[in-house]
């Protein structure tokens, strides 16, 4: 799947599909397609050892490894990049065609104690003789089913440039029947060329079901125990799109849904001046509603500022049929019974609206059978950012300026200094976590601008820190709700959110909590937490269907092609 540098924007969107669910994901990656075989070249040219040639050959995956880290990164997900020494990854054998012996789960444990997605080089390991090792042509195969063995992962799910498993090569017959399900015989034979045959056998031996798919794809061929099945057919055209707004997070889903020309099909995008777009390339452009939605498209991303006019839009779409996908806290908080109730179930989402890239309305949802009683949460990064000026000294107008010159504030800067748009957030999380309606003018609020310098300073000599932290509990039956700047202290999981960051604590109805963490605001957080909503509606729109379980990328490998 790794073609090209571009490509990690994808393989990073994968991976945040899953990390949204609360699964965490090992990620062995490839070199970028053509990387492999020309280190061999230059290998054979110098004419050194099979070891010496292990070592250089190696350096595709480890680059590919720092790549995919910092696209994780920038989406905000608490990442860690190993390399095998770090983990025990050792092999033994030929050093250009090793087996995978040893791995330290303990180390492995750790790490994953403190990051939602490790990031590994697969085809490479450690070498007791040699130093370094390699795992043979689509030795990534091989790391990724060693790892979910090693892991108790009951699943692997390997990503290739195809959606499963053929009876031939479908870019040479486009006829090929795709499998649901093999058996290990069966994939041996009918998957040469995609699945590296040493990795087959080591799912076998231990136990592990391979599931093979296409990026972004729901269902798979699944390698295990078991009768062949044919696939069935799936609607593969792709997907009309309409794209409302295209500002920094609209520039960023564009962005997305150009990178698969064979899955979405684009109207023209809605800007205010499309003259200013002349040298866009991505798209056509336009300021009219009615050019934007013409056609009937299958799915609506909306965009664009305010609630009303937003929010008629959107009801228009669903009511017409349509999917919606929309980021626009203000419009889902105030109009949110309006919305639900203009089209099916299902064909709503919002994902963005709260958290940005932090995953907060899908831990919501998991937790509310096991009865949740209360959310807290730093939700706004403009408030963060000046009530840490305020604590370097800075008098509240600085700061405040401060935060306009360097984009952290808008020119109207009310909504986030007043509490407006916490409380637009936190009267969502009520809906989904209580089902009460408690719109956000209901919600009492505090300003920033209550706290002086002085404060600051004498809360932090304390050891305390303010916060601007929207709360809500469930109380004898009814929803208490406020939004509050108040003093932590340092060592509160609130505490350290910095700049856009936000962070939210759940606490269910045993006492029960879970801490969520990442980037609440910013292109590319919340352009991925779109993308992911959309990504959904995708696979429902064409019946591709969620593939379920406990572990689904416990261990998944990115692949060139």
């Amino acid at each position: 799947m790794l073609t090209c540098e571009t490509d990690f924007r994808a393989a990073g969107a994968e991976t945040y599909r899953h990390i949204r669910t609360g699964e965490k994901a090992i990620i062995i990656v490839s070199a970028i397609a053509g990387e492999t075989d020309a280190l061999l070249r230059q290998a054979e040219a110098l004419g050194g050892s099979a070891a010496d040639t292990a070592r250089l050959v190696r350096l595709g995956e480890y680059r590919s490894a720092a790549l995919m880290g910092l696209e994780l990164a920038r989406l905000g997900v608490r990442t860690r990049v190993l390399d095998p020494h770090e983990i025990g990854l050792v092999a033994q054998g030929d050093p250009l065609d090793a087996d995978l012996s040893a791995l330290d789960e303990a180390a492995l444990e750790r790490a994953l104690d403190d990051a939602d997605a490790l990031v590994v080089p697969g085809f490479t390991a450690g070498h007791a003789v040699h130093g370094a090792a390699t795992l043979g042509r689509g030795g990534t195969d091989l790391t990724a089913v060693f790892f979910a063995a090693r892991t108790g992962a009951d699943r692997v799910r390997l990503i290739k440039d195809v959606d499963g498993v053929y009876s031939e090569d479908p870019a040479v017959n486009p006829k090929a029947a795709r499998y649901d399900a093999l058996d290990y015989d069966a994939a041996l034979q009918a998957s040469r060329g995609l699945i590296q045959p040493k990795a087959i056998e080591a799912a076998r031996a231990g136990g592990v079901v391979i599931e093979v798919a296409a990026m972004g794809a729901g269902a798979a061929t699944r390698i295990a125990p078991g009768p062949a099945s044919p696939g069935r057919l799936r609607h593969r055209g792709p997907m009309r799109v309409a794209l409302l707004g295209c500002g920094a997070v609209g520039s960023g889903v564009l962005d997305y849904l150009r990178g698969h020309p064979e899955l979405f099909e684009l109207n023209p995008v809605l800007v205010r001046t499309p003259s200013r777009r002349r040298d866009d390339p991505r798209a056509a452009f336009t300021a009219l509603i009615g050019e934007a939605l013409d056609g009937g498209p299958d799915l609506v991303v909306e965009l664009l500022g305010g609630a009303d006019g937003p929010a008629a839009i959107m009801q228009g779409a669903l009511s017409a049929g349509a999917r919606v996908v929309t980021a626009n806290k203000a419009a889902v908080a105030r109009h949110y019974d309006a919305l639900h109730a203009g089209g099916e179930s299902g064909r709503l989402a919002y994902s963005a609206a709260v958290g940005g890239g932090v995953p907060v309305i899908e831990h919501v949802a998991a937790l509310k059978s096991a009865g949740l009683a209360s959310i807290e949460g730093v939700m706004n990064g403009t408030a963060n950012f000046i009530l840490d000026r305020l604590a370097a000294g800075s008098e509240f107008g600085d700061a405040l300026a401060e935060a306009q010159r360097l984009g952290f504030a808008e020119a109207d800067p009310s909504a986030d200094v007043e509490g407006h748009d916490a409380a637009d957030k936190l009267s969502i999380l009520i809906r989904e976590a209580f089902g009460v309606a408690l719109p956000p003018d209901d919600i009492t609020k505090q300003s920033l601008s209550e706290v002086s310098a002085d404060k600051a300073a004498e809360a932090a000599a304390r050891g305390l820190v303010y916060k601007q932290i929207g709360r809500c509990r469930l109380a004898g039956g009814r929803v208490e709700a406020s939004v509050s700047v108040e003093t932590v202290p340092a060592g509160h999981p609130l505490a350290g959110a910095r700049n856009e960051e936000n962070r939210f604590v759940l606490t269910d109805a045993a006492g029960r909590t879970r801490a969520l963490y990442g980037k609440g605001a910013g292109r590319w957080p919340t352009a991925a937490a779109v993308f992911a909503d959309i990504m959904d509606m995708r696979r429902a729109w064409s019946g591709d269907e969620r593939v379920q379980g406990r572990a689904t990328v416990r261990a998944a490998a990115l692949k060139s092609a």
